[in-house]
């Protein structure tokens, strides 16, 4: 099933409002086997609005209009769709009776005439009820094109889909399931050149590649009928992909560190250090607290996590991390001796397991004769303390801030699974 997307509505094209629904959408279909090959934004005009209709009917299967079916002037999607189909408008029952209980249990609104336009229908449309606002849905299929009309509020419109309009559009057809593969320590384009032939000769499983700051995601995807049948064509698809090598002879497998959209490397750390009920702490210059922050964003953070410290300038590290300023002046701020003992003094002075020290140059200034985007990360345990240099060019503050804490994650993440 080709499916086209039109959302209706100037402040969209105005940029006063982001097309989220589009997005919600099209994961939304391709989870259902429906692809989505066209997506159009057009203003609230009549005359516009047909034009988009004309060509999408002759080019799409489902035609799925979002928006403009409010109590204004302005708001005329189903107005236009009828003229388009040469159809009547028509009064829900159902809707009608939802707009008559909402007025009675608010006698402090006043209802006006307009007011009704949202209980209305296209004529042999079947009604999809909205279940969190007024304005009613619609769906029918008309010359092998299926119409289907939604509200604009991303609050009406994602339960409206979820819970009404998928049911009535699921079939038979394969379903679209993902796998996505994370990868550390190479750059998306050393990753597309060593799976340039994979890439280029792909049918199913399809492969895409996707550059994030500080990592790399590999998009599996394949059409099944069931999980199971999916699951087989992917666990094929990443073994292959598992056993290419990066140009500096590292094994891809150990360059993935987690699956899935949400799941972070922080949160893989975390989950990590709970498994093996270990604790971590951090002393941060550059990063200012955004390594321990990403910490605390997890539920139960306090039983790997007790505290730290965030130390600028050269005489708070001396302060508070009990470094002598001697050494710091004689190193350097952004230095890796500076790095480790920053991450080493965290650890004795809190008792935990794990100690991080991050310095550099955020920039855009260079400091201490070291570039913008020079990062030092320091990793401490009670066998023995370790930093790395890293160089990112060509990156904003918030970039090489992030960054920075990408590495320090990985440092650990790299010593828990050796431990």
């Amino acid at each position: 099933m080709r499916a086209e997307l039109i959302a209706v509505g100037t402040e969209i094209l105005t940029g006063q409002i982001v097309n989220t629904n589009a997005q919600f959408l099209s994961e939304k279909f391709a989870e259902n086997g429906i692809d989505v090959f066209f997506q159009t934004a057009v203003g609230d005009n009549e005359k516009r609005l047909l034009s988009v209709l004309d060509v999408a009917s002759q080019r799409s299967d489902l035609v799925v209009l979002c928006g403009g079916l409010g109590p204004t002037e302005d708001d005329l999607t189903k107005q236009t769709l009828a003229k388009f189909l040469g159809r009547e408008l028509v009064f829900d029952p159902q809707a009608s009776q939802r707009l008559d209980e909402f007025f009675a249990s608010r006698p402090q609104y006043s209802r006006t005439a307009n007011n009704e336009r949202q209980t209305q229908i296209i004529e042999g449309f079947v009604p999809v009820q909205n279940v969190t606002g007024l304005a009613v849905g619609a769906i029918q299929e008309i010359d092998g094109v299926t119409y289907v009309v939604l509200p604009g509020p991303p609050s009406e419109l994602k339960p409206m889909v979820n819970e009404n309009l998928l049911p009535l559009l699921s079939t038979n057809q394969d379903k679209l399931y993902s796998r996505v593969l994370r990868f550390l320590d190479i750059g998306e384009s050393q990753l597309v050149t060593v799976l340039k032939d994979m890439i280029d000769q792909q049918t199913d499983p399809t492969l895409a590649p996707y550059a994030k700051t500080g990592e790399v995601t590999l998009r599996l995807s394949t059409k099944s009928l069931s999980k199971e049948k999916a699951d087989f064509k992917l666990d094929k698809l990443e073994k292959e992909i598992s056993s290419f090598k990066s140009m500096e002879g590292q094994s891809l497998s150990e360059l993935i560190y987690g699956y899935g959209e949400d799941n972070s490397l922080a949160r893989v750390v975390f989950d990590l250090l709970k498994e093996k009920g270990k604790t971590i702490t951090a002393a941060e210059s550059l990063t200012a607290g955004l390594f321990q922050s990403k910490l605390a964003d997890f539920a139960g953070a306090s039983q790997v996590f007790n505290g730290g410290f965030i130390t600028y300038s050269m005489e708070e590290k001396s302060k508070m991390l009990q470094i002598p300023l001697t050494e710091l002046k004689e190193h350097g701020v952004v230095s890796s001796f500076t790095a480790e003992k920053m991450a080493e003094q965290s650890r004795i002075l809190t008792g935990a397991d794990f100690g991080i020290g991050l310095t550099g140059v955020a920039g855009p200034e260079s400091l201490e004769n070291q570039p913008a985007g020079t990062l030092f990360v320091g990793l401490s345990t009670k066998e023995g303390t370790q930093s790395i240099r890293v160089l990112i060019g060509g990156r904003s503050r918030s970039d090489v801030r992030y960054i920075a804490t990408v590495h320090a994650f990985n440092m650990v993440r790299k010593a828990l699974l050796k431990s």
